[in-house]
């Protein structure tokens, strides 16, 4: 049986391109992807960031679910401490009345943004951080049967999976403790992954959705079909981060044959620190990089953000991806 594999998408946006065609990408993807067997496509919230243009993710959603029908969709995640848990209870309720049991919701509890922006956002850090697993636990009595003075309409009895996200231990823990299943976000924070995903396994708590743990790891996947081009794709992501590094949140640049000179030792080993889970290369690279993972982390699903601004490429490389995880069922 084949392991389930799936989409985590920020609508990237070019420094030679707009929103509107990372709206178009986007759904071209998403019905590239459901024709080659992806389980879901997720999309994640960012503000203030000229890169990534999923920052409404529930209408975004709206979007995509109305040009496919079968692809699961859901957030890669909702930052749920910059929202009231019961508007995101009406969102996604909306989503599941429109397109039924296609829909999950993934929650984080960071801002997915800078600091002046949480402020604009009216959040208040520590109160947030401290309230997330009772906000986590209000948006499931809203999902339920329950009956409360306040109800989620739509939403109520509609029973949307949750999924914790995280790139620490305290997210794996709550998984756990909450009984429900949990994304590891090593495409950007790998560091911690081995023991986030044994602290979950070890100590999740059976619920009702949910008998057993059940974890999947989030990376990032260039492929193409020689390994030069893989890593000039790979550039692209490269220059992300060196920006986001020293403060700037630009669009996402082209990829280049040589990464400028410019850079400072310690921004490189960041880089290398933060992409070291990146698979990029052709499909036997691909391959290989697959089959280690899983067996070292026994993960139930994969998940690959494809951070690749042009688009017949970043078709391609998904389609590499699938056709590896199809050969290792």
């Amino acid at each position: 049986m084949t392991i389930p594999y799936s989409v985590l998408d920020l609508a990237p946006v070019a420094v030679n391109s707009n929103v509107k065609t990372a709206f178009s990408n986007s759904l071209q993807l998403a019905q590239h992807t459901e024709k080659l067997g992806y389980t879901r496509y997720w999309l994640a919230e960012h503000h203030n960031m000229p890169g990534i243009a999923s920052a409404a993710t529930s209408v975004l959603l709206c979007h995509l679910g109305h040009g496919t029908s079968r692809i699961r969709l859901g957030s890669g995640g909702i930052m749920l401490p910059n929202h009231s848990p019961l508007v995101i209870a009406e969102q996604f309720g909306t989503l599941a009345t429109l397109f039924g049991d296609r829909i999950d919701l993934g929650l984080g509890r960071a801002p997915g943004t800078d600091q002046i922006t949480m402020h604009a956002l009216r959040r208040q850090p520590q109160a947030v951080v401290d309230s997330f697993p009772d906000d986590v636990a209000e948006l499931q009595r809203y999902f339920s049967n329950a009956s409360g003075a306040v109800n989620a309409i739509p939403g109520q009895g509609l029973q949307v999976p949750l999924w914790l996200l995280g790139s620490s231990l305290y997210s794996a823990q709550l998984a756990a403790q909450m009984g429900l299943p949990f994304a590891f976000a090593a495409h950007f924070a790998p560091e911690l992954m081995t023991r986030a995903l044994t602290l979950y396994r070890s100590q999740f708590q059976p619920s009702s959705r949910w008998a057993k743990p059940y974890a999947m790891v989030c990376i990032n996947l260039v492929a193409a079909d020689d390994r030069q081009q893989a890593q000039y794709l790979f550039s692209s992501v490269q220059q992300q981060f060196l920006h986001l590094y020293r403060g700037s949140a630009d669009k996402i640049p082209l990829p280049v044959t040589k990464l400028s000179d410019d850079w400072e030792p310690h921004e490189i080993h960041a880089m290398q620190r933060t992409l070291i889970r990146s698979l990029v290369g052709d499909a036997n690279d691909i391959h290989r990089g697959i089959k280690a993972l899983l067996a070292e982390t026994q993960a139930d699903e994969l998940m690959f953000n494809g951070p690749i601004v042009d688009r017949p490429a970043r078709m391609h490389s998904f389609s590499i991806g699938a056709a590896v995880m199809q050969s290792l069922g």
